[in-house]
């Protein structure tokens, strides 16, 4: 379980939205990353979006230390949720019950195992609710 849970509802924060509050290529979609980064009470993320933030950052040419320096405040801000053996096989499960692609459903057993209410995504469908407690959110969804 992730070190930093709080009283509140857990949200889980998605790569993409990581991205768009460090990346201000797209200004909108940057407002309502920080936004949500800033007001939600209990963010929680995993080891497995600290890699893909990792790996997206690099191919936009972000600098290493930058990039190094931005998933030091990510771990200061959210609970980490580390992928152990269970997770995987969960994310398996979860991949043939729903048709998420693996690494979508390793994202949604993450979310699940850190206890998430909501998952904040543009990779899944908005409002689709997961296991009937989690929630999938698209803060993006009015851009399109």
């Amino acid at each position: 379980m992730p070190e930093k849970l709080y009283m509140s509802v857990n949200s889980f924060i998605d790569t993409n939205v990581w991205v768009y509050a460090h990346f201000q290529h797209s200004h909108e979609k940057c407002a309502i990353a920080l936004e949500l980064i800033e007001t939600l009470p209990a963010l929680v993320s995993s080891t497995q979006v600290l890699n893909e933030y990792y790996s997206v950052m690099l191919k936009k040419k972000i600098i290493d230390r930058l990039i190094q320096d931005n998933i030091e405040v990510i771990i200061s801000i959210a609970a980490i949720q580390t992928i152990q053996v269970t997770t995987i096989r969960f994310a398996h499960r979860l991949k043939l019950k729903y048709g998420f692609s693996y690494w979508d459903s390793l994202i949604v057993a993450s979310a699940l195992e850190a206890d998430c209410r909501q998952l904040y995504s543009e990779d899944l469908q908005h409002g689709q609710v997961i296991e009937d407690r989690l929630t999938v959110i698209n803060p993006f969804v009015n851009l399109r």
